[in-house]
């Protein structure tokens, strides 16, 4: 799936469990960096020109562990009004032995820059990787992310009742996992709606090296470990995305969870997307449609619209 929705390819790094001690409350935000218009951070301007006016805090603490860190991006203009936050959790793979996938500054701050230009505040979250992290680290990891946000989103003017969690591929297991297993749940770890794009979502005896690597070699715990039937228990909004050329695996993943959600009587809506062309494409940009841009913007103008009190 490399170079396929380049929107969500930001996020595959090392985390610690949720179940650790949280640092405490931010002050106030470190080291806020304007987004500069400089040859490494953009191709053909496309980043610079989407990133104008949006100011990043990179690199701040969650947990306990020195690789355990988060982005956040917000828009220099001032909001009145607390905004809605969007989460992105993305990994190409549930392997890694690395800290941080090795992808370009444009790839990685297109996805933020989206959200702070559109009214909201963009997280990005790092994450742990089989094989050092096996399951659920990846869940709990997220968790623990989910706790950061609510006790210091205030600080950037998010407001933490309106989280939208953005998974994909292995991220989109990962939020799903947390949401199916309330074990796994940490403190303050809940959000208000998720975009869950070309997951696997119960693995079989297909199971590839890297779903082996992070589940583990025992097949009859696959069962167990997958979102099913604990997704059903979950009653925030969902938006299903795949692509038109995603293997045929993973369309079969996305299809049979929109089958046993709507036989549940909680139907996501589906995304059907055109190809993996990358951010442009992923999210409309330019103008072709068949984007994540349009229902997930649709997603977070109905979490204002109803009002959490």
């Amino acid at each position: 799936m490399k170079n396929y929705l380049a929107f969500f390819l930001v996020l595959t790094v090392t985390t610690a469990s949720a179940h650790g001690p949280l640092p405490a409350r931010l002050t106030a935000p470190p080291d806020l960096v304007r987004v500069g218009l400089t040859d490494s951070d953009t191709t053909a301007g496309g980043t610079a020109r989407l990133c104008e006016q949006v100011t990043f805090s990179r690199g701040l603490r969650y947990g306990d562990s020195e690789a355990n860190v988060l982005d956040v991006a917000t828009s220099s203009t001032k909001a009145d009004t607390p905004r809605p936050v969007l989460l992105f959790v993305a990994g190409d793979t549930f392997t890694g032995d690395r800290a941080a996938p090795d992808l370009s500054r444009e790839i990685q701050d297109q996805a933020m820059c989206f959200a702070a230009r559109n009214d909201m505040i963009g997280v990005r979250v790092n994450y742990r990787l089989a094989p050092a992290a096996t399951w659920p680290k990846g869940a709990t990891d997220v968790a623990a992310a989910l706790s950061w946000i609510h006790g210091n989103i205030d600080l950037f003017n998010g407001d933490a009742r309106e989280i939208v969690a953005v998974g994909y591929g292995a991220g989109a297991f990962h939020i799903a996992t947390l949401l199916a297993h309330p074990e796994l749940q940490a403190d303050r770890a809940d959000v208000a709606a998720v975009v869950l794009v070309s997951g696997i979502y119960r693995v079989g005896k297909d199971a590839s090296d890297s779903e082996k690597a992070y589940l583990g070699q025992d097949a009859a715990q696959y069962d167990k470990r997958s979102v099913f039937p604990g997704i059903l228990n979950f009653d925030e909004p969902i938006v299903l995305a795949w692509a038109t050329d995603d293997p045929a695996r993973i369309v079969t993943q996305g299809e049979t969870l929109k089958k046993t959600l709507c036989g549940a009587g909680h139907c996501p809506r589906l995304t059907l997307l055109r190809s993996r062309d990358g951010i442009a494409a992923a999210f409309g940009l330019d103008g072709s449609g068949d984007s994540l841009a349009e229902p997930t913007l649709l997603l977070v103008h109905q979490l204002e619209a109803r009002g959490l009190p």
